[in-house]
């Protein structure tokens, strides 16, 4: 008898086997009731949470308004469709499930991923009227409305953290009890999604070791709402803040994308750290499959005297024989980042306005760069290095090229002199994209950095009409989004920096096509602010920077980062040293792989923003058995030494702890390790670097 042959891959018994699935769930889901369930039994897969809550006859894990009326009165009645899509990227898979009202032709898409090397899910809505007529008003739209049980009663805890506002406590940690009945609500004041009052990634820790890490995405007004129900039980709402509109014949939004990673553990960094890495595999900038390494910028800036200011007074010549400069010392970094100032208006002469009053004016400036900025990047790719430019394309001022040539692009305010291109009008996002696409390719630039210094929401506001609340703002989200794609689609390997103020726009979809490589607007060179900053942000995000501005141990490490800015001066007596600043090259490309590692705080978060505290961190490599540790005694503490906790070490291995400013080495147990290590610094303020490996057996 002839043996038979298996001819289905591995891949389509998989994809069988979860539609047979997804069919099973939706002959037998359950009829009715709101979604209430704790963290997935298997860890490493969520697919068993959304197969049991997004089943036919089921409430799914969303809500809305509709015609007045709650959506869980009447959506387990309209007609449910589910579909396996192709997968959107390795490991995960994608779902589509369809919730379509017959009668007034208003269907949801609700687009599910799955991911299979991460206890995560994650989905976002899209709202469409099929029919000939509008529909009635949908409003107070929750992309997520779900309660979660815990294994057991006990006590609830959110961590979440500060936005930004150009503070020294930027991204500051907050941990947060939660009391039954007593709900926290989080939204960004002005529009930008991390701006001050809101931070849209944050973890809920339950009873029984486990908890979820949550993640928005919409670089707008999103809102989240965090209530915990009673002793056992936990609800979650979050959606975009302002919406209340009719949709028109054929017409279509989307939402703010939702992100849930479950964690079990003793301590809550497993969740964190997982989440870390899953930023780094599925929400960051890929380039040839990997995940971007961003660069060691330099800047092309030193404080020109006035009337200058930024980038006013720069010209051709002096921008080449800057890149000669750094060549010759052999400081060159990675990447030339010319800021704001380049383009038509701008100079030394104040008549005519600085960098800020002529955003709009998106020409080169042909007085200072006769040749266009094409023999700067040439210079710049001569030496190795790549080459950034800074656009601030969506605030326009009155009397530039873009106001003159398309004012019916723009949203404007009375008595404000900042105009909002109008990203949500399709014309006028096909001609920005060219427009800044063909500069792209013109100047040789590399890397694009996009700033956004105002608060839209005043903007869209104004701009929406009655019965249409919202729309302006969906437009604009959606048409940032779009701009973004069509530049990585034209330019495969161009990296973009996201700056908005700083780090006022960092969310989950930004963060997918982005970086903050100036993460803050804080007091330029300060580092005990930038100590607080990475300290924040390491919880969620790991690439992210900010300049270092001098050579000296507490500086240097102060602005340590994924990514860094070397502000250091190559022209003049105020220059650092160069052999200071070729140290300081090294010891960064040596030291920033551990940033896009694991992360431990080792001292905590309340009131770390004072003068008189240490503050310190671990970075840990579980792959390569090794490790840094980062400590700082300000200039106000008065303890000589602290003693910290190490995570994520073997107990019964031994450690080699280097204490590299004292050139002192110090095998360990990596049980002595997780008891406690002294940390000792006579001086202040001063800092503390010590890295550590794991001994092979014998050594």
């Amino acid at each position: 008898m002839k043996k038979r042959t298996n001819i289905l891959s591995p891949n389509l018994k998989r994809e069988l086997l979860t539609l047979a699935f997804l069919i099973l769930a939706n002959w037998f889901g359950i009829a009715s009731g709101q979604s209430l369930t704790g963290i997935p039994d298997n860890t490493g897969t969520a697919k068993q949470w959304v197969v049991q809550n997004f089943t036919k006859g089921k409430i799914p894990p969303f809500s809305f308004v509709y015609n007045g009326k709650k959506s869980d009165e009447f959506i387990s009645e309209w007609q449910f469709k589910a579909e396996l899509l192709k997968p959107s990227e390795p490991n995960c898979e994608d779902f589509l499930f369809t919730y379509t009202d017959t009668q007034s032709g208003l269907c949801i898409k609700c687009i599910v991923t799955c991911f299979n090397d991460f206890p995560a899910v994650e989905w976002v809505l899209k709202f469409s009227n099929s029919s000939a007529k509008n529909s009635p008003i949908i409003e107070k739209g929750a992309v997520i409305d779900f309660s979660f049980a815990a294994a057991e009663k006990g006590n609830y805890t959110l961590h979440h953290n500060r936005g930004s506002d150009a503070q020294r406590n930027d991204f500051q940690p907050i941990d947060e009890k939660l009391k039954v009945g007593k709900s926290v609500y989080m939204t960004p004041a002005g529009g930008r999604s991390s701006d001050n009052t809101g931070f849209p990634f944050f973890n809920i820790e339950m009873p029984g070791q486990q908890g979820i890490i949550v993640a928005i995405g919409w670089t707008g007004k999103w809102y989240a709402n965090v209530l915990q129900t009673d002793d056992k039980t936990v609800s979650l709402r979050s959606g975009m803040e302002k919406m209340q509109l009719s949709l028109n014949p054929a017409e279509e939004i989307r939402t703010p994308k939702i992100s849930l990673l479950f964690w079990k553990g003793a301590d809550r960094m497993v969740g964190h750290n997982q989440f870390r890495q899953f930023v780094l595999a599925h929400h960051s900038r890929k380039l040839k499959g990997k995940y971007a390494q961003y660069p060691l910028s330099g800047s092309f800036d030193y404080g020109d005297p006035e009337p200058c200011g930024e980038y006013n007074c720069l010209t051709e010549e002096f921008a080449v024989a800057l890149v000669k400069r750094y060549q010759q010392f052999r400081v060159l970094p990675e990447v030339f980042w010319l800021d704001a100032g380049w383009y038509t208006g701008c100079g030394w002469d104040k008549a005519k306005g600085g960098w800020w009053q002529n955003v709009g004016n998106w020409t080169v400036d042909k007085e200072r760069f006769p040749n266009g900025l094409k023999p700067v990047s040439d210079a710049v790719h001569a030496t190795g290095s790549k080459f950034m430019v800074w656009f601030e394309p969506e605030r326009v001022s009155p009397g530039s090229m873009i106001d003159r040539e398309h004012p019916e692009w723009l949203i404007k305010l009375k008595d404000n002199e900042n105009y909002l291109f109008d990203l949500g009008n399709k014309e006028a996002l096909a001609w920005l994209t060219k427009l800044i696409g063909d500069l792209i390719q013109s100047e040789g630039i590399d890397n694009y950095r996009q700033d956004f210094n105002f608060d839209p929401m005043p903007y869209w506001e104004s701009n929406d009409k009655p019965g249409r609340i919202g729309i302006s703002e969906i437009r604009h989200i959606e048409g940032l989004y779009a701009f973004w794609d069509g530049l990585l689609t034209r330019f495969p390997n161009l990296l973009l920096d996201n700056c908005a103020s700083g780090g006022r726009r960092l969310d989950l979809e930004t963060t997918s096509r982005s970086a903050p490589l100036w993460r803050t607007d804080y007091q330029y060179g300060e580092p005990n602010g930038y100590q607080c900053h990475t300290y924040g942000l390491n919880f969620y995000l790991p690439i992210h920077g900010t300049a270092i501005y001098k050579t000296d141990n507490y500086t240097f490490r102060s602005g340590l980062g994924a990514t860094a800015v070397m502000n250091w001066e190559v022209t003049g007596k105020a220059s650092e040293p160069i052999p200071a600043i070729q140290k300081r090259i090294e010891d960064y490309k040596r030291l920033r792989t551990y940033f896009y590692s694991d992360y431990y705080p080792l001292t905590e978060s309340r009131n770390n923003t004072g003068d008189n505290v240490w503050l310190a961190y671990q970075l840990n490599r579980p792959t390569q058995k090794d490790g840094i540790i980062v400590a700082f005694r300000r200039g106000g503490a008065n303890s000589e030494s602290i003693v910290v906790k190490l995570s994520g070490v073997e107990s019964d291995a031994t450690y080699e702890l280097f204490f590299e400013d004292y050139g002192l080495r110090i095998p360990k147990k990596g049980r002595e390790m997780m008891d406690g290590i002294e940390l000792s610094i006579p001086q202040k303020p001063a800092s503390l670097l010590v890295s550590y490996h794991k001994l092979m057996q014998g050594n």
